[in-house]
């Protein structure tokens, strides 16, 4: 089984002064700004790392479901996070870090076992394989 998906960019004009679109196949987003404010001065619109995190968390807590529910356990209520770190560095920018902060509610399920299954997801997952370059770590809290 092969899944294709698409997002798409458009830019015009300079970087610093320049406006972006970022449209996914989907239409969850429709040419949605982003430009050098939004990414590295904190005005309104959307970034690349953001993207990458809402992207992290989503197919994360995904993949935990399944693992939970193959060890017969299924979460009554789960959140992720995900920080993406990009910082400075010799040559211009990279993504540095990720952190992934989980809280949860699974019953039947103590914290040890919670949180060892939540470090399979985070192995296993599509997005976290595919940022195997980067540092990823993962935080587990209980509600």
């Amino acid at each position: 089984m092969q899944i294709n998906r698409t997002g798409s960019a458009q830019w015009s004009g300079g970087l610093k002064d320049g406006k972006g679109q970022i449209s996914t196949q989907s239409g969850a987003l429709n040419h949605y700004p982003y430009g050098f404010a939004s990414r590295f001065e904190g005005v309104p619109g959307t970034n690349p790392e953001e993207l990458i995190g809402a992207a992290h968390a989503g197919c994360f807590t995904m993949a935990l479901s399944l693992i939970l529910n193959e060890a017969g356990f299924t979460a009554e209520s789960m959140e992720t996070t995900a920080k993406v770190t990009l910082e400075s560095v010799e040559g211009g920018f990279a993504i540095s870090a990720i952190h992934l902060t989980l809280t949860g509610k699974v019953p039947g399920a103590d914290e040890a076992k919670f949180t060892e299954l939540a470090n399979k997801a985070k192995a296993g997952c599509p997005v976290s394989k595919a940022l195997a370059s980067v540092p990823i770590s993962l935080e587990v809290r209980t509600a």
